[in-house]
């Protein structure tokens, strides 16, 4: 009986483990695919053709035979457009990597969401200034893609369409609800409409992005404390090498800053 080929399948690396001595499996995002299992046989060789070609945050096309859990990559071909992100924006990339290695189930299909991914990557390496839009931006379809994002034109609790005046927060358990007099990051009914609106738009992704402009600080801690809830962490991983990276890198000062100082002085790290 003939294995399964699938081939010149676009495809980006999300993370890599040791199989052997020289080979690795691949955990691949695909577009028609979602989420699978490649091993890369012998990848671990100097001579491997793969070496060079199978890195994260690059766009590729590979190929693979089989149809249990882990497949056998026969090939990859690397399609370029972009550099590779370097610097924040390097690990920026990593955290995108992370989410959907937490959120997204093997072989279950999201093209629409793999098109996204390949315009924030591509901005990413592109924007390095505009970093923290590309991520919310990200953050927000990737939830409403994986159905765990509410609709942001109406309270949860009642269906009552928002009203742009009044403030509201998004809460992991419930949605969207009035905000109360203690809650410290809530948006406007004007501002939430207007992600729905970007969302809901034929070109999502940058409409989603300039809308984050005006929310962009309160919708921050926001969407973090969704993503924390769904994913089941307190910290991710490539947060905490940003702040790791931070702390290694932030000169110290002999002269004790005034209260309240410190937290303006060392921005929030991308992630």
């Amino acid at each position: 009986m003939a294995l399964k080929r699938v081939a010149e399948e676009p495809a980006f690396v999300l993370h890599r483990y040791d199989w052997s001595e020289t080979s690795l499996v691949l955990e691949v995002f695909t577009r028609h695919h979602g989420r699978i299992a490649l091993v890369a046989k012998g990848v671990k060789r100097p001579t491997s053709q793969f070496r060079p070609v199978l890195l994260p945050l690059q766009p590729l096309q590979v190929s693979w035979t089989g149809d249990a859990e882990v497949r056998t990559l026969k090939s990859a071909q690397w399609q370029g457009g972009h550099v590779m992100p370097t610097g924040e924006a390097l690990i920026s990339g990593s955290y995108l990597n992370e989410l959907l290695m937490r959120l997204l189930a093997r072989d279950d299909p999201h093209e629409r969401l793999f098109d996204h991914f390949t315009t924030a990557v591509q901005l990413l390496a592109e924007k390095s200034d505009a970093q923290q839009l590309i991520l919310r931006a990200f953050e927000l379809l990737l939830l409403r893609d994986v159905g765990l994002l509410p609709d942001l034109a109406q309270e949860a609790n009642t269906l009552a369409p928002l009203d742009p005046e009044a403030l509201y927060v998004l809460t992991p358990e419930s949605g969207l609800r009035a905000a109360h007099a203690d809650d410290a990051h809530p948006l406007s009914g004007d501002q939430w409409l207007g992600l729905q609106a970007a969302m809901d738009g034929p070109a999502p992704f940058i409409a989603t992005l300039r809308a984050c402009v005006s929310a962009l600080q309160a919708l921050r801690p926001q969407l973090r404390h969704l993503l924390h809830y769904h994913c089941g962490v307190r910290v991710f991983k490539t947060r905490q090498l940003m702040l790791d990276v931070q702390a290694m890198t932030r000169p110290r000062s002999t002269v004790a800053p005034v209260q309240g100082e410190a937290a303006n002085s060392n921005p929030e790290p991308s992630p």
